[in-house]
């Protein structure tokens, strides 16, 4: 069988190409590394922070959700009364004398029953300021009516001037009685309380 020769075309010109032909580039061996390198060195920086933040919150130095502020509660106000149910003690805690006596006597002119008031001298005579003491929190209301009757004093809680139980009297438990002291203090002498020594 002959073969016809094809005529000559322009491709028949070309020149043979050098080098590969058809063949892919190989990836970069350096660019591969720099990039794993990269990554490392993300999730190493990754892995101390949250290393450093959870140490932080276990310490407690870092709080995720904190606690509400509790509101405080406002403390009730407690109303004078007076109640001349109380037995008053009257101590007189100044070098004057006499001042419990009167102070019974004022006490005695309001309304209070002589037999519930008695009038005698405390062991000190330096006391500064006239106070009214109650020894149950339930008693504050009486021991501040009372501080207004005498016209104006402290008011403390105190079991200092409290009578103490008698075993003798197994029915009645003094401890417990209903009593006001008031202690008078050298504001209510004739020469009133000494002036504060200034803070030098």
């Amino acid at each position: 069988m002959s073969r016809t020769p094809h005529p000559r075309d322009r491709f028949d010109d070309l020149a043979n190409a050098s080098g590969r032909v058809g063949a892919h580039r190989a990836e970069n061996p350096r660019m591969r590394a720099g990039v794993v390198t990269l990554w490392a060195i993300v999730v190493t920086i990754v892995l101390i922070a949250a290393g450093i933040f959870g140490s932080l919150v276990l310490s407690g130095r870092i709080v995720l959700v904190p606690s509400p502020t509790p509101t405080p509660t406002p403390t009730p106000e407690v109303t004078p009364v007076v109640d001349m149910s109380f037995s008053v003690l009257v101590l007189n805690a100044t070098p004057e004398t006499g001042l419990a006596t009167t102070m019974k006597d004022e006490l005695i002119a309001k309304g209070w029953s002589a037999d519930l008031v008695n009038a005698s001298s405390a062991s000190a005579t330096d006391f500064a300021q006239t106070t009214v003491y109650y020894a149950f929190p339930g008693d504050e209301a009486a021991a501040k009516g009372l501080a207004e009757l005498i016209g104006g004093a402290d008011v403390a809680q105190s079991t200092q001037y409290q009578p103490t139980d008698d075993a003798g009297t197994a029915d009645v438990d003094e401890s417990q009685a209903k009593q006001l002291t008031i202690v008078i203090g050298l504001d209510r002498t004739a020469a009133g309380a000494p002036s504060p020594t200034p803070t030098p």
